[in-house]
């Protein structure tokens, strides 16, 4: 059996986990199931090439497209070595400290914390610190989550509602080389799938290290002609920190669903709210000089409370004509984050503390259809959709004490829009060669009304960018891969219309591009010649025309130089048995500023090396179990490479039993060797008491967390 026609055998029925595996075409061994996952006793689906209804699935799904034409067979989406699926069974068989460590199973991704566990987490990727979700699109069941003009970051992306039970499928692709990819996509997307039903019902408790309480439930159940769904979960976290993080917690989802992945529909409500306090990331001299202990802060009034609720729909039709999908969501969402990064530079009387204050409602949706040709008697696929958002926003910043109002710095009004066309061709010109060309049009409209009347105004701006893809193979169950692409970012629509600085209106300030061109190239190769192995290799590269950087003394990100990025990706997964899989990955990458200044041209932040390795076992009843090494390592952290960030190595263990009765026990063991490094670490100017006006600049680092045990007992039912 060549590797077009290997078996797939996956367990969720969801539109994105069929669109993806039917695209990519991946092994069995990828989605094999594991033990401890809450879709343990979902029925396996087995999908060849040369079934058309999961095909047409794919092409009816989130653009994952792989149709089969004529006699010819499938015809799957021309990819990259570097995209693939996740399944959610191999994802919660993995132990993970926070929600957001899902995207984990992403290779060469890192999630991590600089602050409380309510807060959006920082991510790293291919060379970048992609901060709270910049340059990383992120979806979960077709709502965007990353935020744009947002209060404390570009494209703050808050994964916290996530509930890794019910996650059915993780995709990813990286660079910016497919259609339906746009704002925030450059370095790569993201999109996680609910699951539609659960064969058993679940519930879950667990305790652990540091205050840690977690309690979980997941039912379904037929109604009329569908299936409903309903899932909660409430958890409560201290952490090691001496103030502690007093994370409280409450989480739900309610869906109906009709149909199938072809034709039907689902509705799905979401509802979370958490409220926290942070220890932010602490300056290095502050320990050593005994101020306060290595899980102290300088600021125990830091944290904040956000919240977060949505309506979204999908629905599907095939018919002689192809395949038609479409999807609407609304969102509310709240936040208000207290922080103090540089404690008395600024204000040496009352200290430094801010508060970010982003209220929105944002609406959107995709409209798409996929249709089969041929072309000069070749099979074809062609693609067309179209994708609308729009934000209304208020964005705050205020100076506090203890978080108590002192001073207004901003309080503004902002309506950002934007909708997106996009075409894909794609042809199976012979049996060993496919080929993808297809376009992105964008369009963005911002309205700010601001309280310092000099940075209102209206901004426009538009892009067009290419998407080319070729797949040759495969020969010897490998298949070459060649990708080309134009991406972008979007900036706060504020900095396109300010004029002024709203700390110092007396200043005048350079506006910034509303949107950003990025450019990525790829070369790739994905070999299954060895029973059970998938093993991948891709060379890239990336452009930017202005990267986005951490600002220490604001906590935003904001425009700077443009930037060059290189590097090579190397994936292995490999089945050994049915009862035991291995995985490792390597990322090395050269990420500099392309210009020319006498400061540098290294990139702070970004890392030049992220490697991973484990191992899961077990299978139905009995012993379960995985153990998983994540490798983040040593990164500049100003531009001429003089300060540079420790590596940090992270080991995390599970170990549990399967019983017949339905009852499942597991224990999670965090940091295992308790390793005493950093979840991230800066480098910039803070000043504390008695200090001199100007500062001090310093390392400020944010520790992990010492060696955390967590108990499980979970129940099917």
């Amino acid at each position: 059996m060549s590797a077009s026609q290997s078996p797939l055998v996956f367990r969720t029925p969801t539109l994105l986990a069929l669109a993806c595996v039917a695209a990519l075409s991946g092994p069995a061994a990828l989605a094999r199931p594991a033990a401890g996952e809450a879709e343990a006793n979902l029925a396996e689906i087995s999908v060849t090439a040369d079934d058309p209804r999961p095909a047409a699935g794919a092409a009816a799904s989130a653009g994952y497209v792989g149709g089969t034409i004529g006699a010819g067979g499938a015809l799957r989406t021309v990819d990259a070595a570097s995209a693939g699926i996740v399944s959610g069974a191999e994802i919660n068989s993995r132990p993970i400290t926070r929600p957001g460590e899902v995207l984990e199973s992403v290779p060469g991704l890192i999630v991590t914390q600089h602050s409380g566990e309510g807060k959006a987490n920082q991510f790293f990727l291919r060379g970048f610190n992609l901060d709270h979700g910049t340059d990383i699109a992120i979806e979960v069941d077709g709502m965007p989550v990353n935020m744009r003009t947002h209060a404390h970051g570009q494209g703050y992306a808050d994964i916290n509602f996530l509930i890794p039970e019910l996650v059915g499928a993780v995709a990813f692709h990286k660079g910016p080389y497919f259609v339906r990819d746009g704002d925030f996509a450059s370095a790569g997307s993201v999109r996680i799938d609910y699951l539609d039903t659960v064969a058993k019902n679940v519930a879950l408790t667990s305790f652990g290290s540091f205050g840690y309480a977690r309690a979980l439930t997941i039912a379904s159940a037929p109604l009329g002609q569908g299936n409903l769904l309903v899932a909660g979960e409430a958890q409560v976290y201290d952490g090691p920190w001496d103030v502690p993080d007093a994370l409280r917690k409450v989480n739900g989802v309610v869906r109906y669903s009709q149909g199938t992945a072809l034709d039907g529909f689902s509705v799905t409500g979401m509802a979370y709210a958490s409220r926290w306090a942070a220890t932010n990331q602490i300056a290095s001299r502050a320990v050593s000089e005994g101020i306060i202990g290595r899980f102290g802060t300088l600021n125990p009034t830091d944290g904040g409370d956000s919240s977060r609720f949505s309506l979204s729909g999908r629905w599907s039709m095939t018919d002689d004509t192809g395949v038609t999908r479409a999807s609407a969501y609304v969102i509310r969402s709240q936040l208000n984050l207290f922080n103090d990064f540089t404690y008395f530079l600024n204000d040496p009387v009352n200290g430094d503390q801010f508060h970010q204050l982003d209220q929105r409602i944002l609406g959107g949706g995709e409209v798409s259809h996929v249709f089969q040709g041929d072309l000069f008697g070749h099979p074809m696929e062609n693609e067309i959709g179209v994708q609308t958002r729009t934000d209304a926003i208020r964005v705050g910043l205020f100076n506090t004490a203890n978080r108590q109002f002192r001073t207004g710095v901003l309080d503004d009004r902002v309506l950002e829009a934007s909708g997106a066309f996009y075409v894909d061709n794609r042809v199976r010109w012979t049996d060993w060669l496919r080929t993808s060309v297809g376009f992105r049009a964008d369009g963005y409209y911002g309205d700010v009304v601001s309280d310092t009347a000099a940075n209102s105004g209206k901004a426009r701006d538009g892009i067009v960018n290419p998407k080319l893809g070729l797949v040759l193979g495969p020969w010897f169950d490998t298949e070459l891969y060649v990708n080309y692409g134009g991406g972008f970012h979007s900036n706060d629509v504020r900095g396109v219309t300010a004029t002024v600085d709203p700390a110092s209106p007396l200043f005048n300030i350079a506006r910034s591009p509303f949107l950003v061109p990025s450019t990525g190239y790829e070369v790739g190769i994905r070999n299954r010649s060895i029973a059970g192995l998938e093993t991948a290799l891709a060379l890239f590269r990336l452009d930017f025309a202005s990267e986005n950087l951490f600002q220490g003394d604001t906590g935003t990100t904001e425009p700077s130089r443009p930037s060059r990025r290189f590097g090579i990706e190397w994936t292995n997964r490999y089945a050994v048995t049915p009862w035991l899989r291995l995985e490792g990955d390597l990322t090395v990458t050269n990420a500099r500023f392309s210009d020319v200044d006498p400061v540098g041209n290294r990139i702070p932040e970004a890392p030049t090396t992220i490697a991973s390795a484990g191992f899961t076992f077990g299978e139905g009843l009995g012993w379960f179990g995985a153990m998983r090494l994540r490798y983040f390592g040593p990164r500049p952290l100003i531009e001429d490479n003089s300060v540079r960030s420790k590596p940090t190595a992270l080991l995390n263990g599970r170990v549990g039993y399967h019983f017949n009765n339905g009852l499942s026990l597991s224990l999670d063991v965090l940091n295992l060797t308790n390793a005493k490094s950093d979840q991230i670490t800066y480098y910039y100017i803070s000043r504390l008491p008695g200090e001199p006006a100007d500062g001090v600049a310093d390392r400020h680092f944010h520790p992990v967390e010492p060696t955390a045990v967590r108990l499980t007992l979970a129940g099917r039912f």
